[in-house]
């Protein structure tokens, strides 16, 4: 999965792609948790562009999502909100498919 580097790139994504956004950080251990299951989940779903968000280094966008505990997981289909999955609780592998498959198989 690869990192966001600025704002510019966040809003071209959201506004262009199909993209499924991971709000993270390096010191939260739910997030470590599902990092050897997330290039299994991006290959499942092809269709989409993945972006690990640093929460730390993009607070701002965060906070615009109200995205207030993660990992979380927001996503977007050229410019529209399609889903969204955002809590502090650790995410399974199942859950996180089940959240995707909501939106993605439509």
């Amino acid at each position: 999965m690869r990192a966001l580097q600025s704002v510019k790139e966040y809003n071209e994504l959201k506004n262009n792609e199909k993209t499924i956004f991971l709000f993270t950080a390096g010191w939260c251990p739910d997030c470590r948790v599902i990092e050897p299951i997330l290039p299994e989940i991006e290959d499942k779903y092809p269709e989409y562009t993945f972006v690990e968000i640093n929460r730390d280094e993009f607070m701002e966008l965060a906070g615009e999502n109200d995205i207030y505990g993660i990992p979380s997981f927001l996503a977007f289909n050229k410019g529209v909100e399609v889903g969204r999955f955002v809590s502090k609780d650790r995410k399974t592998k199942e859950e996180i498919i089940s959240f995707i498959d909501g939106f993605a198989k439509v």
